[in-house]
């Protein structure tokens, strides 16, 4: 895709421009999985049922009643000067800072990331997901959607471990390799317990700048971790984030 982006002038949909959805399907539905701008479409969906933009829906339907007041698309002078710094990870290890910032005045709103949150707001979602739709009074989902989001929806297909098409922004990715992963609505799926103490059945994904969460649905656990940092699937945040998992099913077990 990144070639056909060169050669045609397509927009990288990170641009959040709307020649990005110019872009071919690369193979029919249900012949195979794979990572790409699905959701985005989704939120151009959304939009036309709505007649809103989602800066305006999720804000209305989602951030408000969850009390999520450090998250959108677009942010506050205020909220701009609290932005972590973005850093790349060096060939040798260290860590160099970058300039970075998301389009604050998109033709589009990205259904599949671009917004800025803090970890606390983020919380409050993954505890609405884990609590069946329903968090601090506030009903987002029916717990019948929430249940429809849970299960496999790519049949005997499987998710297949990313290979980058840029280092710098990406390594190969897969959240459990070895591992037979499926598609929720939007969450990989891991068939079997993961090493750091989830459940068979949790629902995870991640962001570009190595952020990461997870709900485990049977063990009644959820968590996040949020950096600024490229390139994506990072060895040593992957490693602090399975400390951080198994640290934290091992302080529920205690408690």
């Amino acid at each position: 895709m990144k070639q056909y982006e060169k050669v045609t002038g397509t927009p990288f949909v990170g641009e959040c421009k709307n020649g990005s959805f110019n872009a071919p399907i690369m193979f029919d539905p249900g012949d195979r999985w794979e990572y790409g701008i699905n959701i985005d479409w989704v939120g151009k969906a959304v939009e036309a049922v709505r007649d809103q933009s989602l800066e305006v829906y999720f804000r209305e339907n989602i951030f408000a009643p969850l009390g999520m007041t450090d998250t959108g698309f677009l942010i506050s002078q205020a909220q701009r000067a609290r932005v972590v710094p973005m850093y790349s990870r060096e060939h040798d290890g260290s860590l160099k800072s970058m300039a970075f910032e998301m389009p604050q005045r998109p033709e589009f709103f990205m259904g599949g990331g671009a917004l800025f949150s803090t970890p606390r707001n983020y919380m409050a979602f993954l505890q609405m997901l884990l609590r069946d739709g329903t968090f601090n009074g506030a009903q987002v989902l029916k717990p019948e959607t929430v249940a429809l989001m849970r299960q496999n929806h790519i049949g005997d297909l499987n998710v297949q471990t990313l290979k980058t098409i840029d280092p710098a922004s990406s390594n190969d990715a897969n959240l459990f390799p070895g591992m037979v992963q499926k598609w929720g609505l939007s969450f990989d799926i891991n068939t079997e317990p993961g090493p750091a103490g989830r459940s068979a059945g949790s629902l995870a994904w991640a962001g570009l700048f190595n952020t990461y969460f997870w709900v485990d649905p049977n063990k009644r656990v959820t968590g996040t971790i949020m950096t600024q940092l490229l390139p994506f699937a990072d060895g040593p945040v992957l490693k602090l984030f399975a400390e951080f998992e198994s640290g934290l099913y091992k302080a529920v077990a205690s408690a």
